[in-house]
């Protein structure tokens, strides 16, 4: 387990929610913010707040050494080859797109094949959606197996030599299935494609080596890994980002502009057109740090534990349904659940009501519901700062929540 002391870094845990200490249980949405970001925030804008690149006084120069220094920590965090792989974005969703109008309209032609799962958030479906229509090409979907996993025989019945770009998330926001990204990108070489990875539910609770993942893209958003919202990087192999036009145009990302033609800079800043977020990178950067320090293979150890102990106790509850793996280590800090004959947005406002925080609704993941054969889930994700009291709050709402609506039904 992780010192339970962490959670004295979060200043939002240290409050009452309907008269009850707050049980924060909505990580996977958006995880709090550790001290530590907010005053690397904070500083920026009290003692370097400028742009960056362009002036060459003293506060834009120091402004400039935050920004690129946050990229080079990511470059770090993810084992990237360069920081020339590091593009700063709004994040996760913004990155897929740029991939999909930029990559995929440069490569996907009438009849080629985009491959994906049933299990992906909205944000890496639409673009390949959109995409296909536009191009005239054919959205596939793996099948999953009965327990919201999927095999590599399955992925070897998509993929085909008509297929020019895999998109997989690397853990389900709904299953907290871990997908083996690494296997299916081998498999997607082997034919020519490309692999994109959404790791929005990754980069925060794992330890991210995309060399040795050797994915082509690989997507995830600062406020999920308790950095601030409105940043986010997509990693790309340079060979691949050279190639590609950027999608937005404007300041920055220019080298030269004449009345009819243009040029853009080298990478990465040809993709980060106009202002960039020098704020949210110097977040990020901070909450790299306070990750890093705390060990990701201790968060994801922590992340696991949490997960078994919450199914332990959910699954004595009657009418509980518990939906992904059975298996705790192949999933994340992620237990989506329903209880019979209860809406969840009904369960979640009477955890709520006990000071209890989890989401509930299709988390964007509709095609997912679907395939679960329900409207909506209720889901409780758990992070380095919640502990097995936590757990043991949420069984408490959950047997409250039951013994209201049997009365009230």
């Amino acid at each position: 387990m992780i010192n339970k002391e962490i959670k004295k870094h979060f200043p939002i845990l240290n409050q009452e929610i309907n008269g009850h200490p707050l049980v924060y249980l909505d990580s996977a949405a958006t995880s709090q913010k550790p001290v530590q970001v907010i005053e690397a925030m904070k500083a920026y804008y009290e003692l370097d707040n400028s742009n960056v690149h362009r002036g060459v006084h003293t506060l834009g120069n120091r402004a400039t050494e935050k920004y690129e220094g946050a990229r080079e920590k990511v470059r770090n965090f993810i084992n990237a080859r360069s920081t020339e792989e590091v593009i700063f974005l709004r994040g996760t969703t913004t990155a897929i797109n740029l991939v999909a109008q930029s990559y995929g309209r440069a490569n996907v032609e009438e009849g080629d094949e985009i491959v994906i799962t049933y299990m992906e958030h909205h944000s890496n479906i639409i673009p390949w959606q959109q995409l296909a229509k536009e191009r005239g090409a054919v959205l596939k979907y793996i099948e999953l197996e009965e327990d919201g996993t999927i095999s590599l025989e399955q992925v070897r019945a998509a993929i085909t030599e008509r297929t020019k770009i895999v998109s997989m998330v690397y853990v389900s926001n709904v299953l907290g299935t871990m997908n083996p990204v690494k296997e299916v990108a081998e498999i997607a070489h082997q034919h020519g494609a490309v692999m994109v990875v959404d790791g929005a539910q990754a980069a925060p609770h794992l330890k991210i080596d995309v060399q040795e993942l050797n994915c082509d893209f690989f997507a995830f958003s600062g406020h999920k890994m308790v950095g601030p919202t409105g940043i986010g990087v997509l990693y790309g192999k340079k060979e691949l980002l050279n190639a590609m036009e950027p999608v937005e145009f404007g300041g920055e990302m220019i080298d030269f502009v004449g009345l009819y033609d243009s040029t853009w800079k080298e990478l990465p800043w040809k993709f980060e057109g106009g202002t960039p977020i020098i704020a949210g990178a110097v977040g990020l950067g901070a909450a790299i740090d306070f990750l890093t320090e705390v060990g990701l293979n201790n968060i994801e150890r922590h992340e696991h534990e949490m997960a078994a102990y919450a199914m332990d106790r959910m699954s004595t509850i009657e009418g509980l349904n518990i939906y992904g793996p059975a298996d705790p280590e192949q999933r994340a800090g992620i237990v989506t659940f329903n209880l019979d004959g209860v809406h969840p947005h009904d369960l979640a406002t009477v955890l709520d009501m006990h000071g209890v925080a989890v989401r509930a609704g299709h988390h964007c993941a509709q095609p997912l519901m679907k395939w679960l054969d329900v409207t909506a889930t209720a889901r409780a994700s758990f992070y380095l700062y919640n502990s097995e009291a936590d757990v043991d709050r949420l069984v408490d709402g959950l047997r409250i929540a039951k013994e209201y609506f049997k009365d009230v039904f």
